[in-house]
């Protein structure tokens, strides 16, 4: 499942719910926590339930819910979206579940989704300290599909001066970039928050890719093609991908277990490059 761009929408806003699909995203995530005022907390439920049951709403894309960390708002956020319609359709594929700290809270949140009847796979957000150091454990519980990174939050946790250049993030970024790999999770980044600092973010989604992070974060849909080009690989690289993975199978018959392409040695390391860079070549073009 490719999941390049993940566009947050604010719950109480059903005009923009209903056209987050448009955007492009791989994954739009309907808010109900920090998008949404306390006191409009209700108002947003219900509001996500009337798009989510609409039948006329069918988006060709993963649709997920980003639900309150709280007992009391996460039981009235899973009560209103998992309550099941006349026809038994949810309309929803995943949840996102904010402050991960450990992995006994995604285990928590699956035994209150499995209350109706249901099972999703869970955006594990990883924005504080204990979740940052606790991300291999997260990434390994049963549920979590996802590691997502929130730079954001973890700053304000630790007492950190937010940069451009994110150097006082990049620990915890790369540890759980490395925790979603060890547990075939997939990784996405941390959003840029001034959307309209169009070369701030390929630059940074540039580097996320770099770290090995599957896709990113978006808070506004004029961030998702730029989000989306970064993910998919170039056509340089698709072309480079296919002549290594050509020369191997060239290899494997003949019998060689070293081969060379445009001059470089190829080895194991490299091969499995080729191979991630195929199948992410082929997952964005399924999506389009």
């Amino acid at each position: 499942m490719v999941r390049r761009s993940v566009l947050f929408t604010p719950g109480d806003r059903p005009e923009m719910l209903r056209k987050a699909p448009t955007a492009g995203a791989d994954v739009i995530v309907f808010d109900l926590e920090d998008a949404v005022a306390p006191q409009r907390k209700d108002e947003a439920r219900e509001t996500v339930r009337g798009v989510l049951t609409d039948p006329e709403f069918d988006p060709d894309c993963e649709v997920c819910v980003r639900v309150n960390a709280a007992d009391s708002a996460l039981s009235a956020d899973l009560e209103t979206v998992l309550e099941p319609t006349e026809s038994g359709d949810r309309g929803l594929d995943s949840v996102m579940a904010p402050k991960v700290a450990s992995a006994a809270d995604v285990r928590d949140l699956e035994d209150e989704i499995a209350k109706y009847d249901a099972t999703l796979p869970v955006f594990a957000l990883i924005e504080s300290a204990a979740g940052v150091l606790a991300a291999p454990e997260i990434a390994a519980a049963r549920a979590t599909d996802a590691l997502v990174f929130g730079a954001e939050d973890l700053s304000a946790d630790i007492g950190a001066t937010r940069s451009e250049e994110g150097t006082e993030v990049l620990y915890a970024r790369e540890r759980v970039v490395i925790a979603a790999a060890a547990n075939d999770c997939t990784a996405i980044d941390t959003l840029v928050t001034d959307f309209e600092a169009d070369q701030r973010l390929r630059d940074d989604a540039a580097f996320a890719v770099q770290l090995g992070y599957d896709g990113k974060l978006a808070i506004h849909p004029a961030q998702v093609d730029p989000i989306n080009e970064a993910f998919t690989p170039s056509e340089a690289d698709r072309e480079w991908a296919e002549r290594v993975l050509e020369a191997k199978r060239e290899a494997d018959a003949e019998g060689r277990g070293v081969f060379e392409v445009d001059g470089e040695m190829i080895d194991a390391p490299l091969i499995a490059q080729a191979e991630r860079i195929v199948e992410r070549a082929s997952a964005a073009t399924d999506s389009i």
